[in-house]
């Protein structure tokens, strides 16, 4: 069976679409509760490629930020520090509601003002000299530690144990399944801006029903990068929900570009035979669409279903061009496993801690053990 996709998504169509995304372990999880009551509620942490080494032309500071939105974050930083947005350097975009710590990296030459950039909810927890700027995508991962509150949804059963060791132990044996085969790597609701606008952007930039100079030059160059990075997102999404429908998310087929967990090395699957032993084995990972001009292609079949899913947009690949790096593509895998995956039961609800890599949503490995609202 074939999901049907629209001709078109608006941004309403991509909210529900969100909402009925399909679930690798079951049709719903049994259990419901609600995250981010308060930032504290939801913490990550970057998981470093590499410490600053002391010594060079670039600042690294270890900045944590609670309740502020990213973009939010570095106006801050540039505003106080004096200095172009494109003067920053950061890793990965870290969620507005959550208590989160990541990096940054400023000219040395700012190293005086750097305590100008402290507020209530702005702290710099270190500062330390490095030899480079900091790039997207300069890190291993992200830890998290996340408060479920309001456990419930199981039915009440006739037994002396509380309800809530009860839910403990379902989310327990969910999580045992999501170490053992992963979770859908779907980009969460957050990507594609309030009520879809930064998605719906993408796709008009990328059909060519909205021009770059149709965006405000002081924000041009930031809401490109979200905006196409949205599009290419909801397609990603779309291709994956497709594999999980139709009952191959964890079934090797030959021709898809397969990506070595360890490198991130990529390759042709060309003996499913040979492929799926290492791919059950967590060595390899099969990878989906982030669409543009020099993305990894696959062959055959899985070559045939990601030509369809542009043409639902009216796209071809070879017209995804004229974005320059903001639209060059890659590879992402399909599904993830998380590391350190634990719940514990807490007074206020169960706490999940577990570590992700780069661009994985906490939000979608959790929406397979408990349906959550925000």
């Amino acid at each position: 069976m074939m999901i049907a996709l629209s001709a078109s998504m608006g941004c309403n169509d991509w909210r529900v679409m969100s909402r009925g995304l399909p679930f690798l372990h079951s049709i719903k999880p049994p259990l419901t509760g609600r995250i981010k009551s308060v930032p504290a509620d939801f913490v990550v942490e970057e998981i470093p490629a590499y410490l600053p080494s002391g010594e060079g032309e670039h600042l690294f500071l270890f900045v944590e930020k609670t309740d502020v939105a990213a973009e939010a974050l570095l106006k801050h930083v540039a505003r106080r520090l004096d200095i172009s947005h494109r003067d920053i350097g950061c890793a990965g975009m870290k969620d507005r509601r959550a208590v989160t710590r990541q990096w940054l990296s400023v000219p040395t030459a700012c190293a005086d003002r750097v305590a100008a950039i402290e507020t209530d909810q702005i702290r710099v927890l270190e500062s330390r000299r490095h030899g480079n700027k900091l790039r997207t995508g300069h890190l291993k991962g992200n830890r998290f530690s996340i408060l479920v509150r309001d456990v419930q949804g199981l039915e009440h059963t006739p037994t002396a144990e509380p309800q809530a060791s009860i839910a403990c132990g379902s989310a327990i044996r969910q999580a045992e399944h999501i170490r053992c085969r992963g979770f859908p790597n779907y980009y969460g609701e957050q990507r594609f801006g309030h009520d879809g606008e930064t998605l719906a952007l993408g796709f008009d930039l990328l059909a060519r029903r909205t021009s770059p100079r149709d965006i405000p030059y002081d924000r041009r160059r930031f809401l490109l990068k979200l905006a196409l990075s949205a599009a290419q997102a909801e397609l990603f999404n779309r291709a994956l929900a497709e594999r999980i429908a139709d009952g191959i998310a964890e079934t090797v087929l030959s021709g898809d570009v397969m990506e070595v967990v360890a490198s991130g090395g990529k390759f042709v699957a060309e003996d499913p035979a040979i492929e799926q032993p290492r791919y059950d084995a967590y060595e390899t990972a099969v990878t989906g669409p982030m669409f543009g001009s020099k993305m990894r292609q696959p062959v055959g079949i899985p070559a045939e279903r990601e030509r369809r899913l542009l043409e639902a947009e009216g796209l071809q690949l070879l017209g995804l061009t004229g974005f320059g790096d903001l639209l060059s593509g890659t590879r992402r895998a399909y599904l993830v496993r998380p590391g350190d995956l634990a719940v514990k039961e807490e007074p206020d609800g169960l706490r999940f801690d577990f570590t992700l890599p780069p661009g994985a949503y906490a939000t979608m490995l959790l929406r397979e053990i408990v349906s959550i609202e925000v």
